[in-house]
């Protein structure tokens, strides 16, 4: 009964001898996971979104203190998100809790390249929308 290949061995068990898928499951364990690809693609449109629409919606000097709100805005979601739908982590480990990190530290780089005077104008410009 003893195969050389190693695929024709069984193992002795209670109701008799079980044969043992030794090469189904190599297959199945050296299937690449698409979901870490994914996770980047999400990232990715995210990110990207915001940084388009505040380009063609807002003035070039009111660009960085936009983005940096809806950056922060996105964090907050986010983070919001993560607190409520309980998700396992990924094959990559990235959770929502990774997501909200990373808008946080590039809503923070946009804030600190931009100029107070800028936000300030930013401000002003919304306040006189609103009237």
């Amino acid at each position: 009964m003893n195969d050389k290949a190693g695929i024709g061995k069984g193992r002795q068990g209670s109701a008799g001898i079980e044969m043992s898928s030794t090469i189904t499951d190599r297959i199945l364990r050296k299937a690449p996971s698409l979901e870490p690809y994914g996770m980047l693609l999400l990232f990715g449109v995210l990110t990207a979104l915001p940084i388009i629409l505040t380009v063609r919606l807002v003035e070039p000097a009111l660009v960085l203190p936009a983005l940096s709100l809806l950056l922060f805005a996105e964090a907050a979601i986010a983070a919001m998100a993560a607190c409520v739908i309980h998700v396992r982590s990924s094959v990559a480990n990235l959770t929502l809790w990774d997501f909200a990190g990373a808008f946080t530290f590039m809503g923070c780089a946009a804030a600190i390249l931009g100029e107070p005077d800028q936000a300030a104008l930013f401000f002003e410009e919304q306040a006189a929308l609103r009237r």
